[in-house]
């Protein structure tokens, strides 16, 4: 008698898989959205208008946690080009698996603003150097994103109006997280000439991203319009639209917060204080087109649940969108010192919780069994 044969399939690890190596052959960038989705709750968190150190705790518990996902998720994804070199590249032709490379730094800008957070306090002035050497990494693989996967899209892949969906947002977006986490990261700078160059990349990243996911979200708009929703599989892209949104408003609001000091300290005071001004109010509006898309994904995930929703890792989506959403209305809320916004903030992030939740246990179980280690690029090829 063999034990393997005696253990039930939902005991066993990776029953699904033919050989425990399918999880590195099968291992894509999809993954990467759950240390999106776990960073940015850490966050949240963390800056909830409540004084309680249980809270901060688990926040930074979750931080630390994340760091170790993204490192095993990355050792994973190497793994599989080292030794699956010609499957891995199969990937840059895929139309939907490729979008996926931009989370990979927007995964990344969560841990770099958790040093900020948790890292400061916690081991001092040292981990700004750390934060700063992976934010210029980050900017790098974000701009990286943002031109390639486009590039790809124009010249190898196969898309059309009626299979278009939100994760087509997803590269262009990196470079908007940067731009938020350099506004963050920009006033812990000693020199003010690094700050400056910080500040004004930031601005560069958040112009290089914004008008060209607005662009992506009007022919969204269009194809919804024409062709109705994207299949049930595809339920939880409806809140990538918030994504983009809500991160333009967050990097806004930060940047327009340190614009005043930081110009003032490199000769430019005039300009600190309109950059000032125009983070306010671009910060606002954003905000407002936010609500319509959060609203308008409500809807349409309650009407995807009333079908039936299939568990994928695309339902991490319902996750960081939600959640830079909520980093912005907190943010609104402690610079403009409105009760409703710091009311709704907590709303948002309670929410988010409770999603992640799902979620991240749907996950595991998924994993354990090994269901989520799924490569669309190499379907029908032999195993």
């Amino acid at each position: 008698m063999t034990c393997p044969d005696t253990i039930k399939p939902g005991i066993k690890p990776f029953s699904h898989l033919q050989h425990p190596r399918e999880v590195i052959r099968q291992f894509t960038p999809n993954w990467f959205a759950a240390t999106m989705g776990t960073g940015v709750l850490a966050l949240a968190l963390a800056q909830l208008p409540v004084a309680n150190p249980v809270l901060h705790v688990i926040a930074e518990g979750l931080w630390l946690f994340n760091i170790f996902l993204f490192l095993l998720f990355t050792l994973l994804y190497a793994a599989r080009w080292a030794l699956f070199f010609d499957e891995a590249r199969r990937i840059f032709g895929h139309s939907t698996v490729s979008m996926f490379f931009g989370t990979i730094p927007m995964g990344l800008a969560t841990i770099i603003n958790g040093f900020l957070v948790f890292g400061l306090p916690r081991w001092g002035d040292g981990v700004i150097a750390l934060a700063e050497t992976l934010w210029w990494l980050d900017v790098a693989m974000s701009l990286a994103c943002g031109v390639l996967i486009p590039y790809l899209m124009f010249t190898r892949q196969e898309h059309s109006i009626d299979q278009m969906t939100a994760v087509w947002l997803l590269p262009v977006v990196a470079a908007e997280v940067a731009a938020a986490s350099g506004g963050l990261l920009a006033p812990h700078l000693v020199d003010a000439h690094s700050q400056l160059v910080m500040l004004v990349t930031s601005y560069v990243l958040w112009a290089f991203s914004l008008p060209v996911a607005f662009s992506i979200l009007t022919i969204l708009l269009r194809r919804m319009a024409l062709h109705n929703l994207p299949h049930e599989s595809m339920a939880a892209s409806s809140w990538l639209a918030l994504g983009p949104i809500g991160t333009g408003a967050l990097g806004m609001l930060l940047l327009g917060a340190d614009a005043p000091a930081i110009f003032a300290a490199n000769g430019l005071s005039g300009v600190g204080e309109i950059a000032a001004g125009l983070g306010l109010v671009a910060g606002i509006t954003l905000w407002g087109f936010g609500l319509w898309w959060m609203l308008m994904a409500l809807l349409i995930t309650g009407r995807y649940l009333r079908a039936g929703i299939p568990f994928n890792l695309g339902w991490w989506g319902f996750t960081f969108p939600l959640g830079v959403y909520s980093l912005a209305t907190l943010k609104l809320a402690s610079t403009l010192d409105l009760m409703f916004f710091n009311v709704f903030g907590c709303v948002l992030v309670a929410l988010l919780a409770v999603m992640w939740l799902i979620v991240g246990k749907r996950t595991v179980l998924g994993a354990w069994r090994g269901e989520l280690f799924v490569s669309p690029c190499i379907a029908g090829l032999k195993k």
